[in-house]
């Protein structure tokens, strides 16, 4: 009689413990949901992340010897040593309090 009750009681002992494990482990249903979502949210960053490398991959291209665009040259000389053409027409903002343009 005995044999009969602890059998079954193994047996459903088991069953809960690999059910649960199914459910809520580390490769269960619940971790997968939130894998899938983690894919999705690292699909758009990737995406984002080559347009990115696109453009620079054109701006660099731009900057070759081979095919020196002369206006990307001005554009970005300007920009990194910070001058301005003497006729361009510099309008300067100022600073709020805060330290935010207005």
């Amino acid at each position: 009689m005995r044999v009969r009750v602890v059998i079954p009681l193994i047996c459903l002992a088991l069953i809960s413990y690999f059910g649960y494990h199914l459910v809520v482990g580390n490769h269960g249903l619940n971790s997968r949901a939130r894998y899938e979502k983690q894919i999705q949210l690292l699909e758009g960053e990737l995406a984002g992340l080559q347009a990115v490398r696109q453009r620079l991959e054109r701006d660099v291209s731009l900057l070759r010897a081979e095919h020196l665009d002369p206006d990307m040259l001005d554009e970005r000389a300007r920009a990194i040593l910070n001058f301005a053409h003497p006729n361009d027409i510099v309008i300067v903002k100022p600073k709020s309090a805060t330290g935010a343009a207005r």
